[in-house]
């Protein structure tokens, strides 16, 4: 019997993707083994029980809506303490690094980071974690209580976005003294161009080789009448602007056609553009992680597949 303990995430008033993704997993896990699942919401998110219907019973905790990690943490960590659950489930996310950490260390419960599946086995979990951009699987397996801090995108978020009314329980855990103090949550300004509005995409990543080689990508998003999209690498490169960027870190995209040049295809761009209709990735490694998603794939230079395709659009 697995009871799971599901820490949701929130910004500006809405629950975040990796939320519905753990709860549709955690309840698949309860289901199996005849436990249960539970959720806990921060602030004014408790007035939003009804999405968590996937949930046995909602635990909410009055930290303020605006994320404090110390505050947040400590909310946690309590929880953890009152309720004794067997799995967490945190999202390997920024806000989940700066709770799982101090809330492993603190009741001495082991973490698996980069989970991309668990499963219930014997008298604790089996988790398969995505390493090195997505190229390697390593599995662990924890016997008792664990914290899984879960990749975004690993699960379909779908299952876990139910109505309902689960039971609603307050705990007592209050906003402390902490040291740490929110003073305001800066937007980027208005990007040049809506790549999440966009019907095609081609999209380049590090394979493309330099920020002049970009021009070819660029001909033909042209000719198809497309968009130009790229991975993180490029913008950290100073390449591109953030606009562009889809992924984990950027932007979540669904266009009906997505062009991927010269990307290797980390859970965090597939996160961003996996819902896509029609997937086409160019790359010439043959293991590159996103011709897991692909619909089609060719594994040659991707500046002579450009080149033949120009040629025949023209």
């Amino acid at each position: 019997m697995a009871n799971i303990l599901v820490v949701t995430e929130h910004l500006k008033g809405e629950f975040q993707d990796i939320t519905f993704e753990m709860l549709g997993k955690a309840k698949e896990i309860a289901q199996s083994t005849g436990g249960s699942c539970s959720a806990m919401v921060f602030g004014s998110m408790s007035g939003q029980t009804d999405q968590m219907g996937a949930a046995d019973t909602v635990i909410t905790a009055e930290v303020g809506d605006d994320y404090n990690p110390e505050a947040y943490a400590a909310a946690v960590k309590s929880v953890v303490s009152a309720n004794s659950p067997d799995l967490i489930m945190i999202g390997s996310t920024s806000m989940g690094i700066d709770i799982a950490n101090p809330v492993s260390t603190a009741l001495d419960i082991p973490t698996v980071s980069f989970c991309a599946d668990i499963v219930a086995a014997g008298g604790g979990f089996t988790c398969t974690s995505q390493m090195y951009g997505g190229k390697m699987n390593v599995v662990s397996s924890v016997d008792g209580a664990l914290i899984s801090m879960v990749l975004a995108g690993s699960f379909n978020a779908d299952t876990g976005r139910v109505s309902g009314s689960p039971a609603v329980e307050a705990s007592a855990v209050e906003a402390g003294a902490g040291k740490v103090r929110f003073k305001q949550l800066i937007e980027p300004e208005a990007a040049d161009v809506d790549i999440t509005q966009s019907d095609i995409l081609v999209a380049v990543g590090r394979g493309i080789g330099s920020k002049d080689d970009i021009e070819v990508a660029e001909e033909l998003a042209e000719a198809l009448e497309a968009d130009i999209a790229c991975s993180r690498p490029i913008v950290d490169a100073g390449w591109m602007s953030k606009s562009h960027q889809v992924g984990k870190s950027g932007m979540k995209v669904k266009p009906k056609v997505y062009i991927a040049l010269g990307i290797s295809g980390a859970p965090e761009h597939i996160e961003g553009m996996k819902a896509t209709s029609t997937i086409i990735a160019i790359n010439t490694d043959k293991n590159a992680p996103i011709f897991d998603v692909a619909h089609y794939g060719m594994t040659e230079d991707l500046f002579d597949v450009v080149e033949e395709l120009l040629e025949e659009l023209d």
